[in-house]
């Protein structure tokens, strides 16, 4: 029976070879057997890549069909000298596809192709950073002491003893790869991985570093300079590229990511980019109105008080709140007011308010 080669990976018949690889690794993983899918589902995926993801045989497929390649025909692998596509049992031809081990390093667990010569970046850290509320507001640079791995400085990360001569490396020749196989569902696969020896440079020192083994790398107390930025909010995170743990064997570093705290201030609050703040009021400025002072983060200021004011009511001063830390501008200064009523009269207060009342 024909198969619809593109039908199964779910392309179009004109799709680029990019769509048919990235087709083939999301059909992979979703029935690869490992993972709950089916063992016929998958060798179909498989038996469609290895035709339409080569240009030369999918050009064949298109003029012949799928009839081409099966047991005996004309592009079939038994014409051509190898394994075709038999049961998973009986499939021992060996793949030494650099596309294949890329492909499929993820869902196998290795790594392999392209992907196998990139050094591993160094791991990312996380810390606590406690900020107190004006420094929160304002911004700050801190300096935060971490114990992490850092860049050798003994032999500048490259794990070789100063003056030690570089050599080509004996375990992988030179090339920064050996093969690797493994027994997987397509049979004997061969892939290639980076040399455990030169870790992918092809050259090793003839006597590593003394202070980190070869490795790059050591654990120690850093202090890193971080800026802060104006109107950062307790609970946020703070990301600081290439602050985090060093890469092995020169490797770029990882990041740092600082969770942030902010201390509680003993008279304002935040709402937003809002400063809240409460303020008490007599009983005469409520009914008269007036002026008070009013505490901001850059010290007191006159806040006009409108006559009949009740508390519970908000004053909002206008830019005189937080900056955002990521737009222009600044938030409101917002005076929560209560009116305090007096406790003790004498009785002259007492005669002058029962007048007001009655008239």
């Amino acid at each position: 029976m024909a198969k619809d080669f593109y039908k199964t990976l779910g392309v179009a018949r004109d799709a680029s070879q990019d769509d048919i690889k990235k087709a083939f690794r999301t059909q992979a993983h979703k029935h690869h057997p490992d993972k709950g899918g089916e063992e016929a589902a998958f060798k179909e995926i498989n038996e469609a890549y290895q035709v339409l993801g080569d240009e030369k045989k999918r050009a064949q497929y298109d003029q012949y069909g799928s009839a081409a390649f099966d047991p005996g025909g004309p592009f079939s692998a038994g014409q051509q000298g190898g394994g075709g596509f038999g049961g998973f049992g009986g499939f021992q031809q060996n793949i030494n596809m650099e596309d294949l081990g890329d492909l499929f390093g993820d869902v196998f667990g290795f790594g392999g192709g392209r992907r196998g010569q990139q050094r591993a970046q160094g791991e990312n850290i996380e810390a606590d950073l406690s900020l107190t509320f004006e420094e929160a507001a304002r911004g700050v640079d801190r300096d935060v002491e971490l114990y992490k791995m850092v860049r050798c400085s003994h032999c500048s990360g490259g794990g070789g003893e100063p003056g030690a001569e570089k050599k080509t490396c004996e375990t992988c020749k030179g090339a920064g790869q050996i093969a690797q196989t493994q027994r997987t569902v397509f049979g004997v696969m061969q892939t290639q991985r980076v040399c455990p020896e030169c870790h992918g440079q092809g050259k090793s020192f003839t006597k590593r570093c003394s202070v980190c083994t070869g490795t790059g790398v050591h654990k120690e107390r850093a202090h890193v300079r971080i800026s802060v930025p104006a109107g950062i909010e307790s609970g946020e995170t703070l990301r600081v590229s290439g602050e985090g743990a060093a890469g092995l064997h020169g490797a770029p570093a990882g990041d740092l990511y600082l969770h942030i705290r902010v201390k509680p201030h003993p008279h304002f609050t935040r709402d937003g980019d809002d400063l809240v703040v409460k303020k008490d009021i007599g009983f005469t400025t409520a009914a008269l109105g007036g002026e008070m002072a009013v505490e901001t983060l850059d010290g007191k200021m006159t806040v006009d008080v409108p006559a009949g004011i009740q508390s519970g009511q908000v004053l909002r001063v206008r830019g005189k709140g937080l900056v955002h830390p990521r737009r222009s501008g600044k938030g409101d200064l917002l005076v929560e007011i209560t009116v305090l009523t007096p406790k003790k009269l004498s009785k002259e207060q007492r005669r002058l308010l029962e007048e007001l009342e009655l008239s």
